[in-house]
């Protein structure tokens, strides 16, 4: 919320996009909710859980006056995507993702857990369980590495100025 609020920060009323059948959904609304607090704006939340809730959610957030997105970490949502990037294009909203392929398709910024960190990470667990060990002593490992991707194609296209530190900072800038 806090880099959206950087990027966007003319956006008084923020929505996040939150599938209610993900499994952690109501954690993600509280946190979302308590960020939205803490930088000073306005929150909606949208509940989509497939294509046709996305086209709904995106109605809803321009009849609340939204001026930025936030997208909820969900599977779903990731394979819908291209879906979700063409609207928030289509109707100028800056919106921050939980994946880089969603800046890749298009989409204006990303910030998440680095995946392939995490497909290393399995891959140690299920050599150490095939070694022996019992998944049930293993400790939870969190994500360590976080990514930052930005796309300046897309901040052009919107009208959105990013500013310099966060270039600077980003791990990877697409022009």
């Amino acid at each position: 919320m806090g880099l959206l609020h950087e990027v966007a920060p003319g956006a008084s009323t923020v929505a996040a996009l939150i599938n209610p059948n993900y499994a952690d959904a109501q954690m993600q609304v509280d946190e979302v909710a308590a960020a939205a607090a803490r930088v000073g704006v306005e929150l909606v939340t949208l509940r989509a859980g497939n294509a046709a809730d996305i086209d709904a959610a995106f109605a809803t957030l321009l009849e609340r006056g939204a001026g930025a997105l936030l997208v909820g970490e969900d599977v779903e949502f990731a394979a819908l995507r291209r879906q979700i990037v063409a609207l928030a294009a289509r109707h100028a909203i800056p919106t921050i993702y939980f994946q880089k392929e969603f800046v890749a398709a298009g989409g204006l910024i990303s910030y998440g857990p680095h995946f392939a960190d995490g497909y290393r990470q399995a891959g140690i667990y299920v050599s150490r369980i095939l070694k022996g060990e019992k998944p049930a002593e293993l400790p939870i490992v969190q994500p360590t590495k976080f990514e930052m991707v930005i796309n300046l194609k897309t901040a052009k296209a919107l009208g959105v100025e990013i500013p310099p530190m966060l270039l600077a900072t980003a791990d990877e800038v697409i022009e």
